[in-house]
């Protein structure tokens, strides 16, 4: 079909969709270094055949506002438009350099901001500078690093990272200059307080934690953990992938915790994936403020002011005011939501993923029961005779126009099948979901080839997943290769 071809294929030479002005410049000679070898590989097309293309190729992408994703760990939730709108506004069209009278506005909701996140966390307060979730784990670890080498406490060299956490927390330890130790789990993720007693010692320079955890569980000794790890000398970060159920319901300030990050793209609903947008604002305790790293917004009588004169900072990590626009959108939605509305989203949240795991535990294996926070974990099909896999089961939610949850994570479990819908779900949504998924566990059962062969119905059937990620072709020059 014409609208399935690349955008080269439909290519015919001497086609054009622009008319350019004829140039004002005689001639302009330029290096021989800086001039091509050979014409550049670009389609000629028709201004019509570039809308139909790009049209088409949205048509082809997946995302929240076509439909379910429930992506587990991820918190794929709505953007209201309002969010783009104001984000759009032309007032916040400025340039990094203008002078800071001209920019009071911007600097109020950056502090603003800031408030508002610390009143949720219980820190004292925030840097909204690093670029994504990963950044403001970096960050916070920069700061454990220099609050103990300011001590001059020099031998703690090592992080406790739980065996369920997010793959970011032991990378992220080692970029700042630890050693990532492990610490065993229980059977629902929890942190198994025996083997953390048997890590603690004067290298220790804090644990990685999220709470609730991985599984979705809510690590209920976390005011035994934090006093441990206090004692010890340490000092605990949060990683704040799963604050979307405690919000406005428990703060991890109030659990112990002396630095986390936010995901600003998560949990205050700026769209994510790709690799941007992101923003992954640090907070932390009063006596690590000084660590924060430069610039920081204050307010000084009526005025917003940009203080980066801190000697103990860690420096900057950021170009000017960061993703401002991730900023700008956050702001937008604490307002639209309200103080009064806050908890709400923790409490929606978990109990659309408790009835969807109540709905599905006698088709799909549950390791883990209970009530589950914002997301739970099945491994795999209960009926395993068939040998349908996970990865099954989720190629062949494609052909349901159901974005699948994340599976084989967390590592605990051989199939996982992670599965988080947030608060902004219907239960017309949910139920269509919980529809789908036991029509797949009845195929599974008596076609199981159907599911194996899935997707159907999909622009591009199933992949040899490894060489697509080792040697993808993602060139139009290398398909001609």
């Amino acid at each position: 079909m014409y609208y399935d071809k690349l955008i080269f294929e439909i290519s015919k030479e001497g086609r054009k969709g622009f008319s350019l002005p004829k140039s004002e410049f005689t001639s302009h000679k330029l290096e021989n270094e800086l001039l091509r070898k050979s014409d550049a590989l670009l389609p000629e097309v028709s201004e019509l055949d570039v809308v139909r293309h790009y049209t088409n190729v949205s048509f082809k992408n997946f995302g929240v506002e076509k439909g379910f994703y429930p992506l587990g760990s991820c918190t794929m939730k709505y953007n209201p438009k309002v969010n783009e709108d104001i984000a759009s506004m032309s007032e916040f069209n400025m340039h990094p350099y203008q002078p800071l009278e001209s920019v009071q506005g911007t600097l109020e909701i950056y502090y603003e901001t800031q408030k508002i996140l610390s009143e949720l966390s219980g820190l004292h307060t925030y840097s909204l500078n690093p670029y994504a979730g990963a950044h403001g784990e970096l960050v916070g670890l920069m700061i454990m690093k220099k609050y103990h080498m300011d001590r001059n406490d020099l031998l703690r060299t090592k992080v406790i990272v739980p065996d369920s956490a997010h793959g970011t927390n032991p990378a992220s330890a080692v970029v700042a200059g630890f050693e990532s130790i492990e610490v065993v789990s229980n059977s629902d993720g929890t942190v198994n307080i025996d083997s953390l007693k048997e890590l603690l010692s004067d290298e220790i320079a804090g644990i990685m934690l999220t709470n609730p955890n991985t599984i979705g569980m809510f690590e209920k000794d976390i005011l035994e953990i934090a006093k441990l790890v206090h004692d010890a000398g340490g000092l605990l970060y949060y990683d704040g992938a799963n604050l979307n159920p405690i919000l406005g319901l428990a703060r991890p300030g109030d659990m112990g915790f002396d630095i986390m990050h936010i995901n600003l793209h998560k949990t205050f609903s700026t769209p994510h994936g790709g690799g941007g947008p992101g923003s992954g604002p640090v907070g932390v305790v009063e006596h690590l403020v000084k660590y924060l790293p430069s610039p920081v917004v204050k307010k000084v009588d009526d005025k917003f002011i940009i203080e980066d004169t801190n000697d103990s900072t860690i420096g900057q990590v950021s170009h000017f005011y960061g993703n401002m626009g991730v900023v700008i959108k956050a702001y937008t939605y604490l307002l639209t939501v309200g103080k009064e509305n806050m908890g709400n989203i923790g409490r929606f949240s978990v109990l659309n993923a408790n009835y969807i795991k109540e709905s599905l535990k006698d088709d799909y294996l549950l390791p883990i029961k209970g009530i589950c926070k914002h997301e739970f974990v099945f491994d795999g099909l209960i009926d395993k005779s068939e040998h349908v896999t996970t990865l099954d089961v989720a190629k062949r939610l494609l052909d349901y126009d159901v974005h699948p949850p994340t599976v084989y994570f967390p590592l605990v479990f051989k199939e996982s099948l992670m599965i988080e819908p947030t608060e902004t779900e219907s239960k017309d949504t949910i139920d269509e979901f919980i529809k789908v998924m036991k029509i797949i566990a009845e195929e599974a059962r008596n076609t199981p080839d159907l599911v194996k062969g899935a997707p159907y119905n999909t622009v591009v059937k199933r992949l040899d997943e490894a060489t697509a990620a080792r040697k993808p072709l993602v060139k139009y020059r290398d398909l001609l290769e």
